[in-house]
């Protein structure tokens, strides 16, 4: 991990991520640096954390929304990444996403999943992200086709869009508000493997998790054409 001071701060929500975190900052790209937010884990992710080299930021509240929030909050570095933190994306995906976004390019860049092996994704969990990224792309204009499970973007930028859901809703909010703030976004492949063992999603592990998610993503549009409405 590079010493130096970053451009790019990574914030990887936790909970339960031990068994992952040597796998993924085993590469830390230069010029970047780690925010680990522990969400509630209980087998020592924040300890593994620190020894790795990561910045430690702990959030009481559960909650996908409320881990990354309160990372972007505790970043320092002009632009921030977004990234899940059990092995199933690779962070040396991130610096030409980050260059997209210094360079103008866009306002944001977002990783498009393209999985490595059968099975990596289940179906229930595809079927509803392509769902979703389709009514964005019909509403919004941006030519996504995944709901950025990875991203870049300045950080400011980010805070200025007030994302209010602390849940599995943050992603489709974040979208809904970047295109109703003008943003640009540019959509990169990257690979997406099987989780690091003795990990498992908290979205796309089981029916349930996926169930919950898709609640909370109703849960946004409801609000979305509520404010629409005003």
């Amino acid at each position: 991990m590079d010493n130096g001071p970053a451009t790019c701060d990574i914030v990887i929500p936790c909970r339960d991520e031990a068994a992952a975190l040597p796998l993924v900052l085993a590469d830390v790209p230069d010029g970047f640096a780690v925010v680990v937010v522990d969400n509630g884990s209980t087998d020592g992710t924040a300890d593994v954390a620190r020894s790795l080299g990561a910045r430690v930021v702990h959030e009481t509240r559960p909650g996908y929304g409320a881990a990354v929030h309160a990372g972007v909050e505790a970043a320092t570095a002009e632009y921030v990444a977004v990234v899940d933190g059990d092995d199933s994306m690779v962070l040396s995906d991130l610096p030409p996403m980050l260059a997209a976004v210094r360079d103008g390019h866009a306002t944001m860049a977002v990783g498009r999943r393209r999985p490595v092996a059968r099975g990596v994704w289940p179906w229930h969990a595809r079927a509803g992200t392509l769902v979703l990224a389709t009514w964005l792309r019909r509403s919004s204009g941006f030519g996504i086709h995944d709901l950025a499970p990875m991203r870049v973007c300045r950080r400011d930028d980010l805070l200025d869009l007030s994302i209010e859901d602390r849940r599995f809703g943050y992603p489709l909010e974040l979208m809904v508000r970047a295109s109703a703030a003008g943003w640009t976004v540019v959509e990169r492949d990257i690979d997406y493997r099987p989780r690091a063992a003795g990990t498992t999603s908290k979205v796309s592990g089981s029916l349930r998790g996926t169930t919950r998610t898709i609640k909370d993503f109703g849960r946004v549009l409801r609000d979305v054409r509520a404010e629409r409405v005003r």
